[in-house]
């Protein structure tokens, strides 16, 4: 097999597209004054910053303003299912009595899209017959669930759908990522220090990198499936080849231009040309492996 995962695209179905949705996103979601929002708002009321058009007053402000936590959110293209498919274009300002189940549905598209996506990528790599068959099967199974309607998803039990499509994602890792690195899934490596540590194909499914300093790391075939990249410094890190690396936990963690990254994601433009703290060459050792949360 190929060491080299084969470069994909997201489908547009898997992209947001905010001016298809009805605002979904500051909308369903509930969340709490903190570091990554500056008010607190109940689930199922719009955000005061919603305008009537469904687009947000202060987008090109968020962060100023005190809403990080809103410029890294990816509805992988649900809130325009919701808003198109499922309920065929009909507004919830046009149509209040439908929020509820807008919201219903919305919550259970999300992570169907978050897994069409995963399966989407996993397609793309160069993996045994077999398990691409497998993969393949499981993505059309999956894509035909979001075509549901209101009542389909209500009573959809999306995590055991989720769990039986997970060990399939990780054998897919597992394959491409053979001879296989360090296992650092679920590991709690709030701000670690991982500039020296040998990343390339380690398992970091789950980890939390919350803060952690990965200046100039190989992460090369290393499967982040899940991990909170939040604040993470990634300057001069090597990202071509990470594999299920979305563009939301880019987003939400820190870069230059000196970041390489595949060439399917977008440099975030929050990223500035920080100086580089000089580096000495890794010594290629692992963190110790941590087996808390898997994933």
């Amino acid at each position: 097999m190929s060491p080299d995962p084969a470069p994909s695209s997201r489908p547009p179905q898997l992209r947001a597209d905010c001016g298809r949705c009805f605002g979904l996103c500051c909308v369903v979601p509930a969340f709490a004054a903190s570091a990554d929002f500056a008010i607190d708002k109940p689930a199922g009321r719009p955000c005061p910053n919603l305008g009537p058009d469904h687009r947000c007053g202060i987008h090109d402000d968020l962060r100023q303003r005190g809403f990080p936590g809103c410029t890294v959110f990816d509805c992988f293209g649900a809130g325009q299912q919701v808003a198109q498919v499922t309920f065929g274009g009909r507004d919830w300002r046009d149509a209040p009595e439908t929020l509820p189940a807008m919201a219903e549905a919305f919550a259970v598209l999300r992570p169907l899209h978050e897994l069409l996506w995963y399966l989407t990528e996993a397609v793309a790599l160069r993996l045994p017959v077999d398990l691409s068959v497998e993969l393949e099967r499981a993505r059309a199974e999956t894509a035909t669930l979001t075509e549901g309607d209101p009542t389909q998803l209500r009573t959809l039990d999306v995590v055991a759908h989720r769990d039986r499509v997970n060990p399939l994602l990780s054998r897919a890792s597992d394959a491409v990522r053979s001879p296989e690195g360090a296992d650092h899934r679920g590991a709690p490596l709030f701000g670690a220090d991982l500039r020296r540590v040998d990343l390339r194909r380690a398992n970091l499914r789950g980890a939390l990198l919350i803060g952690a300093d990965l200046r100039g790391a190989d992460l090369s075939l290393a499967d982040v499936t899940g991990a909170d990249l939040r604040g993470a410094d990634l300057r001069a890190a090597d990202l071509r080849t990470t594999l299920f690396l979305h563009q939301a936990q880019l987003d939400a963690a820190r870069g230059d231009a000196r970041t390489e990254l595949p060439a399917t994601l977008t440099r975030p433009t929050h990223w500035t040309a920080l100086p580089l703290t000089p580096l000495r060459q890794p010594s290629r050792t692992s963190a110790p492996a941590r087996r808390s949360r898997r994933r």
